[in-house]
């Protein structure tokens, strides 16, 4: 497995469908990458407003819902030290967009800012369809590109052994410890989507699973597969 510097990037983009996607996948990454210098985007497909969670106590709800998680988006890049762009797709609609369209408005973002290293879901191993499309969109982005092509690397989400098993171990991997902070500050900023989320793990305790493997994994290193050469199925 490789290890990735993200300060030896020219330009860091992340694309991904929701809000809070780049926090968990990659806010590591993208955090190292800022406190070196180097540029990072994050382009965002949809503005979330069909999350699930509204916070705990509730302080949003479907109408608010769009400016709340735009307003959380913005606090979280601010923690990684990160850019965003927003594509603007109704969220969970994504695998109804016409993947190469989104495509396009992809490839026409790598084109202007010409990023050294794209990191977006690996499709049809990111378990919510949104993710799968976008992934696929953002392959199909770099697939089409005129010249050199930036690396391409996709985070599979699901259970590790079972990945492994399918796709083999992850490629690269970048070592988060000293982002943290950082990062749990970044996946905060979320609140609307991760406050129940903290108060069930803070109740559970440290014996509890999924808190391990979020202290254990998630916050101790970001691991992503090769993308460029791969071929996936037109549907994801």
């Amino acid at each position: 497995m490789q290890r990735l510097d993200p300060a030896l990037e020219q330009h860091l983009m992340v694309v991904m469908p929701h809000p809070d996607d780049e926090s968990f996948s990659s806010g590591g990454t993208m955090a190292l990458a800022s406190d070196a210098g180097v540029p990072v985007t994050y382009l965002c497909g949809t503005y979330g407003d069909m999350g699930r969670r509204m916070g705990s106590p509730f302080f949003a709800n479907r109408e608010s819902m769009r400016d709340v998680r735009e307003r959380e988006l913005a606090e979280a890049c601010r923690v990684l030290g990160a850019r965003y762009e927003l594509l603007g797709m109704r969220d969970r609609t994504v695998e109804f967009e016409d993947p190469h369209a989104v495509a396009a408005r992809v490839r026409e973002a790598i084109e202007r800012l010409r990023p050294s290293t794209v990191i977006t879901f690996y499709p049809g191993h990111a378990v919510h369809p949104d993710h799968d499309a976008m992934g696929l969109a953002t392959k199909l982005a770099v697939d089409g590109l005129e010249g050199q092509h930036p690396q391409l690397l996709g985070v599979a989400v699901g259970d590790r052994e079972q990945l492994r098993k399918l796709l083999g171990p992850p490629h690269v991997a970048v070592d988060i410890r000293r982002m943290r902070q950082r990062k749990l500050d970044a996946l905060m900023a979320h609140r609307s989507q991760t406050e129940m989320m903290f108060q069930r793990w803070q109740k559970a305790g440290e014996d509890d699973e999924q808190t391990r493997y979020f202290r254990e994994v998630l916050m101790v290193v970001e691991r992503f597969y090769r993308l460029n050469g791969v071929s996936v199925p037109a549907d994801g």
